[in-house]
């Protein structure tokens, strides 16, 4: 038989194979077996466990990632989950069409929130003569510039939103769950003075907390966090302190959406609380198990009887604290902004830049919305730039202190987003450049402020400094500005490579918006400030 003859003989028959391959390949992961799943971003940790828990179980989880109130906001508009994984869910339990979604929840695993504290840092405060040490004392030696400190923003990360619930408690004096009116009472600024540097993320904090540690004394974060930096090799090693007058708990429940994949729900939930996967949790996240069978850790969990708070019953109260934490308690801010108007931004593309400042400005009233736009005390620097820095539209604006002349100041700057009109090429450094020197400014009158620069462009830059020229440029800088941070927002062809190198120059970070769009990345940005 003639070798091509034998070839089409056989070619059926391995086409058959693969067909039945492809089908068996399907047939593993049907869609009952498989569970959608949104999900925290600080659970990115416990991906390495997800094959080990298929192969058990036959179900896979796909995550989605988001932030909490980010995730609560996504289950309101009814996006289509299987199950939700949050380090906690007492906010969305909370808001009823979040919550009428919900058909199961159950407790994973552990991780209270708690302060670590430089260990020369700890005795020079005397804490270590202090066996009830709680949060009044924290923020005594806050306000008295004796305790510089790292936390993330509270509408962004649970890390920083369970520890203002913490504080607000403690500085209230009560043992019962907060009003309004108790909101309205609270002083926290003598501890946020202390408060040097934030983030939108628990990890990043973490990241950017190891690479300033010289100028800090601690950190506000959970538990496994702070563990984990102190098994981090050449870290210098961080106290933990769990404040006696209570802190909150991540208690990372695994809720079910879908009743249909109940089934599936269940088969993960029984594993994740088995020995098996509760001792892998404990190692490799640093998370305590819930599982009264797997024996926590002495080695990494003190036995020490953790203090629960009393969480607020309404979500008004909440919103409040969150509010006033913005406008009235945290240090304020400064904010530039580095706007490319360039030609390549004509279109779809300069107007998603109007709609992202125009939400900033007031104009998005969704959850995270209103969390996200500039707030009572903040200050605002719009540098708009094309082949040069756009000095006829640069605009410097205050926010101050009461509503009603706050939303003339959003009206006209929601106005002035309108007016922004495109026009010749791209000198993105030299309008970073030009946000440092305005901050210099800034900070010379007013160092007390929290500073920091959002570049975006949409194209390679093409006129002006290289990135080279910059790097040298930024080198000169005296050392207080070259602690402020530069976030780059990646949009339409933006060079990813360089935005990220300006971004880890700085210290900052790259947000990419080409799939969630430039007014989310600008809102996911106001975390970092």
């Amino acid at each position: 038989m003639h070798d091509w003859l034998r070839r089409l003989l056989i070619l059926p028959g391995l086409l058959g194979l693969l067909i039945l391959a492809g089908c068996e390949r399907v047939a593993e992961h049907p869609p009952e077996n498989t569970l959608t799943v949104l999900a925290g971003s600080e659970l990115k940790d416990v991906e390495p466990l997800l094959p080990e828990l298929e192969a058990a179980t036959g179900v896979r989880l796909k995550f989605e990632y988001s932030g909490t109130l980010d995730g609560v906001e996504r289950l309101q508009g009814e996006e289509a989950f299987d199950a939700a994984w949050f380090s906690h869910a007492k906010y969305l339990m909370l808001e009823p069409k979040a919550r009428a979604r919900v058909r199961a929840s159950e407790k994973i695993m552990l991780s209270p929130v708690a302060v670590g504290v430089k260990a020369d840092r700890f005795t020079a405060l005397g804490w270590d003569r202090i066996p009830d040490l709680g949060w009044k004392e924290i923020g005594r030696a806050a306000e008295a510039g004796r305790f510089r400190f790292a936390m993330t923003n509270p509408t962004s990360s649970n890390s920083g939103f369970s520890a203002l619930m913490g504080v607000a408690a403690a500085f209230s004096g009560k043992a019962d769950a907060l009003t309004e009116a108790d909101v309205e009472r609270l002083d926290l600024r003598p501890l946020f003075k202390g408060h040097q540097l934030t983030a939108g993320s628990s990890g990043w904090l973490a990241e950017a907390y190891a690479a300033e540690a010289g100028r800090l004394d601690g950190m506000i974060n959970y538990e496994s966090v702070l563990l984990a930096h102190n098994a981090t090799p050449g870290a210098a090693p961080l106290r933990i302190v769990y404040p006696k007058d209570g802190i909150l708990t991540a208690d990372y429940p695994l809720l079910l959406l879908n009743e249909e994949k109940r089934a599936a729900y269940e088969k993960v939930v029984n594993w994740l609380k088995g020995e098996t996967a509760q001792a892998w949790l404990m190692r490799e996240t640093r998370r305590r198990p819930v599982n009264p069978a797997v024996a926590a850790d002495r080695a990494l969990f003190p036995d020490v009887l953790l203090g629960e708070l009393a969480f607020p019953a309404r979500i008004e109260v909440i919103d409040r604290l969150l509010l006033s934490y913005l406008g009235q308690q945290r240090r304020p801010s400064h904010a530039f902004f580095v706007l490319d108007i360039s030609g390549s931004m004509e279109g779809e593309r300069i107007e998603g830049l109007r709609a992202a400042l125009n939400g900033l400005a007031g104009g998005d009233a969704s959850l995270t919305g209103r969390f996200a736009r500039f707030q009572n005390r903040e200050r605002i620097t719009l540098i708009p730039f094309s082949s040069q820095v756009e000095h006829d539209l640069l605009l410097a604006t205050d926010m101050g202190d009461r509503p009603e002349s706050n939303e003339r100041t959003l009206a006209s700057l929601r106005d002035y987003a309108q007016r922004l009109e495109t026009r010749g090429g791209t000198a993105l450094y030299d309008a970073v450049a030009e946000a440092y020197r305005r901050a210099e400014i800034a900070m010379r009158a007013d160092p007390e402020r929290y500073y920091t620069i959002v570049a975006m462009t949409d194209g390679q830059s093409n006129a002006g400094m290289s990135l080279e020229d910059f790097r040298a440029f930024h080198a000169r800088l005296p050392a207080p500005l070259r602690q402020i941070r530069v976030f780059t927002v990646l949009f339409g062809n933006g060079n990813a490579e360089e935005l990220t190198a300006l971004a880890e120059l700085t210290g900052g970070r790259m947000f990419d918006s080409r799939k969630t769009g430039l007014s989310g990345m600008f809102k996911a940005i106001r975390g970092y400030q």
